[in-house]
């Protein structure tokens, strides 16, 4: 079937993946702010505002009946830990200058969910999709041999995103309803990291009048937005065009890295995304291929 009103779609999902892009930019403003003190406004402030939202959308029917069904609710805690831990993973990559290595890990990504299909849900690949995974595990191995180590951070980012992903798609909740319960598994850990630090004389949670609380606050609103707008461009697009806008969050942060932060490019690290990119080009070829004789 057709998806409806495919332009809306379209424009839904290039604001989330523009949003996304522009993350670091964001982030870097909060420079001065430790990652931990980011997550736990982040994650607090999205709690506050995804529970305003679902009250103004009376929406709260679709949580209750979630809390009916513990083995979800224990997905959705284990799906929050992960997303958490990206989100950590990430704010510490923009404070460590290592934008370059994070784009790396969002590139990686689905080549990562192609691999946890096969390793987790026992599915089949074909023989592109083993071509794709094999570059991916090249570009690894370059990176170990050429620059001495492991890209841990881009390996991290993509292994937790990877498995959020697939414990996310196991909860049949909406993104809004699922974002909130989300928050709700992170904040017992955040209150209790505020609740240390306060001991030891640092506010984590201020309502200070200054930029840095408009930032940190701001940032709660900006991690429901564009899931609000890819939820909306799911509903319009078929996958394979998801699919394809998915590649504008990690190119943004690429260039961001490169052209405005200054981030070191190595050839050797050039050469790994290199073979990621044609990795990616080839899996893109073979799910357009699968939706076609779907179709």
């Amino acid at each position: 079937m057709t998806p409806h009103f495919p332009l809306a779609g379209i424009g839904y999902g290039l604001l989330a993946y523009v949003i996304w892009g522009f993350f670091p930019l964001y982030f870097r403003q909060l420079g001065h702010v430790s990652p931990m003190d980011i997550l736990s406004n982040r994650t607090l402030w999205a709690f506050v505002f995804v529970a305003l939202l679902l009250t103004l959308r009376r929406r709260w029917s679709s949580v209750r009946g979630l809390f009916a069904q513990p083995r979800h609710v224990i997905r959705l805690s284990a799906a929050a830990l992960l997303l958490g831990s990206n989100w950590l993973g990430f704010l510490w990559a923009v404070d460590h200058q290592q934008v370059v290595a994070a784009s790396l890990g969002y590139f990686l990504t689905p080549l990562v969910n192609v691999l946890l299909a096969l390793l987790v849900l026992k599915e089949r690949l074909n023989g592109k999709e083993w071509l794709a995974i094999a570059l991916a595990v090249v570009a690894v191995g370059n990176e170990l041999v050429s620059l001495g180590t492991l890209p841990w951070i881009s390996l991290f980012l993509a292994a937790t995103f990877g498995c959020y992903g697939l414990l996310r798609k196991q909860v049949p909740i909406d993104a809004i309803s699922g974002l909130w319960l989300e928050t709700l598994a992170m904040l017992p850990i955040c209150l209790f990291y505020a609740a240390w630090q306060g001991a030891h004389g640092h506010a984590v949670f201020t309502v200070a009048a200054d930029s840095s609380t408009a930032l940190l606050i701001g940032a709660g609103i900006l991690t429901a937005l564009p899931l609000m707008a890819f939820a909306a461009a799911t509903q319009r697009l078929d996958l394979a065009t998801v699919g394809m806008l998915m590649y504008i969050n990690p190119t943004m942060q690429f260039l961001t890295a490169v052209y405005l932060f200054g981030e070191p490019l190595q050839t050797a690290r050039l050469v790994s995304f290199a073979l990621i990119w044609i990795g990616l080009f080839i899996f893109s070829w073979s799910a357009w291929q699968k939706y076609r004789k779907a179709g």
